[in-house]
């Protein structure tokens, strides 16, 4: 019996300017690029044992046995490109809500691109990670990377990967997520976003308005303009859910609370806290703001939502190696 084993650590990032839509579903190719800010609250944890006694892929999820259909893919791209076929067990602890929009998908795939690739003998470049975990799901390619992060769309797998814009944040930037819901949402990312593109005669505008955000997000970075970062990211998110809105049938992530954050950080601007929201696929909405606004924010979203409702992210890490457990 031969067993080889690795363990990794990636963080959840939150877009900014949005990834919504593919133009090849197998590679998952973006139909446009995207930049993403990596947090240090949200992460993924995971071992991958590739172990020759086993007769199939095992995935276990928080210590729960879940199929392993999508993992398996997943692995045999690790197997393909170390010329192996032994079967592992992955054994994943997600701190972050699954599938609520938090980008769990984005952590748990950046961390097992690296675990399963080194279990399988393979020494990676950031690059072919990010190309590797963008197979298991799109935002993981940004997750790669610490800080700032931009998704370059590409058109074949091998020029589709993300790169860092800005690792080390030294500048006052965080973020305080509003937890609305920490269930399911009832349609995946992957299906709204093949509805939209399908369906939403506004899409060509999306992608084409998007590019232009692209480039002046990383001016705003570049210029530690938290003003402009912020009403870019709020302008994006907003079109993006409006895309959901105008596809047939129409659909929304929104819930009535993701409404009353969203109204209270537009209050809060109104006597001058430069504070903006974002919302990916889910309920659950993201205020970008400074530290040294934090406190009067989470007091005023406190007026209706409980504190354990509220959780403060700063900029986080890349991907990395932990102790094997």
């Amino acid at each position: 019996m031969t067993i080889h084993q690795a363990s990794a650590r990636a963080h959840t990032n939150i877009a900014l300017i949005k990834y919504w839509g593919k133009k090849d579903q197998q590679l998952i190719l973006p139909m446009n690029g995207s930049l993403s800010l990596t947090l240090d609250h949200f992460y993924t944890d995971t071992t991958v044992v590739f172990d020759s006694s086993l007769k199939a892929d095992q995935f276990w999820l928080d210590d729960q046995r879940q199929s392993a259909t999508k993992i398996s893919r997943f692995l045999d791209l690790v197997r393909q490109r170390s010329e192996q076929k032994t079967f592992a067990k992955v054994k994943s602890y997600n701190h972050v809500p699954n599938a609520a929009g938090l980008a769990s998908s984005a952590s748990a795939f950046a961390a097992l691109a690296l675990a399963a690739s080194q279990a399988a003998g393979l020494n990676l470049s950031r690059q072919a990670l990010s190309r590797l975990a963008r197979r298991g799901s799109g935002s993981a390619t940004r997750s790669i990377y610490g800080g700032f992060a931009e998704w370059l769309p590409g058109t074949t797998d091998k020029d589709s990967y993300a790169i860092p814009l800005q690792e080390k944040v030294d500048w006052d930037i965080e973020m305080i997520a509003v937890i609305i819901n920490r269930q399911q949402k009832k349609i995946s990312s992957r299906q709204g976003m093949e509805r939209v593109v399908e369906t939403s005669p506004y899409y060509p505008a999306w992608v084409k308005s998007t590019q232009a955000d692209l480039l002046k997000a990383k001016k705003a970075i570049q210029a530690h303009d938290l003003i402009l970062l912020g009403e870019l990211a709020e302008s994006n998110a907003l079109r993006m859910h409006a895309l959901n809105l105008s596809a047939r049938p129409p659909f929304s992530y929104f819930e009535p609370q993701s409404l009353v954050a969203m109204r209270l950080v537009e209050k809060l601007r109104t006597r001058g806290i430069c504070c903006y929201y974002t919302l990916d696929a889910g309920p659950n909405v993201k205020v970008l703001c400074a530290h040294k606004d934090s406190q009067i924010i989470k007091e005023t979203l406190q007026s209706v939502f409980a504190p354990d409702q509220l959780i403060e992210a700063f900029p986080g890490p890349g991907v990395q190696l932990i102790n094997e457990k």
